[in-house]
């Protein structure tokens, strides 16, 4: 009895590791929650931090976070590292930052993970979470006047340009199937504008190392 309870613990154990070592390979997830305030993250600290704090909150550490945001001065494109990055599930979305940016990338409303490796609501959800901040053009830089103060603002003055991380919006357009650059927030940067089409101030995170 007692050698089965040991061969038992060591398999459990085993599996443990095995779904650790799983998650602590992820390199990319879509923020589980927002700041709460909008499009005020505290500026790209206060977003980068956000990201460290959700991804050790996971299990996941010894990695530098960057937020893909852009802002009027930085180009998401250059904050996120070389790549390759790959959700909670071990699956590849990039394996660098010109394939991020081209159609060839990964990013679907089934591998748009959180950082707790669960799917992100997106249309046709309810409630559709879909939105996702960016403050960026398709290819990842900057649109100085689409950031919300350089993430800073929660009220009803600016915009943010956001994208739709399940690829999908009201038509077939290329916008509409943007991962980063579908519409820009209307009614300004606060929750309630933005939770009103379709979004909670989620924002993507990435894996620098």
């Amino acid at each position: 009895m007692r050698k089965l309870l040991l061969a038992t613990a060591a398999t459990l154990i085993a599996a443990a590791g095995a779904a650790y070592s799983q998650d602590a390979k992820m390199s990319f997830f879509v923020t589980s929650v927002g700041s709460g305030k909008g499009a005020d993250l505290g500026g790209l600290k206060g977003a980068d931090a956000h990201c460290a704090s959700l991804a050790e909150a996971a299990g996941v550490t010894g990695k530098s976070w960057a937020a893909y945001l852009s802002t009027s001065d930085t180009d998401a494109r250059d904050r996120i590292g070389k790549g390759p990055w790959v959700n909670a599930k071990g699956v590849k979305i990039a394996d660098d930052v010109a394939s991020l940016h081209s159609d060839a990338n990964g990013i679907t409303k089934q591998t748009a993970l959180n950082e707790k490796g669960e799917a992100v609501n997106g249309r046709g959800d309810p409630p559709n979470r879909h939105d996702v901040l960016t403050g960026s053009k398709p290819d990842g830089t900057k649109i100085a006047d689409q950031t919300c103060g350089n993430w800073t603002m929660s009220g009803a003055e600016g915009a943010a340009m956001m994208g739709h991380h399940d690829r999908a919006g009201l038509d077939d357009s290329a916008a509409a199937k943007s991962w980063n650059s579908s519409h820009a927030s209307r009614g300004g940067c606060s929750q309630e504008a933005l939770k009103g089409t379709g979004g909670d101030g989620l924002f993507y995170c990435f894996a620098t190392n």
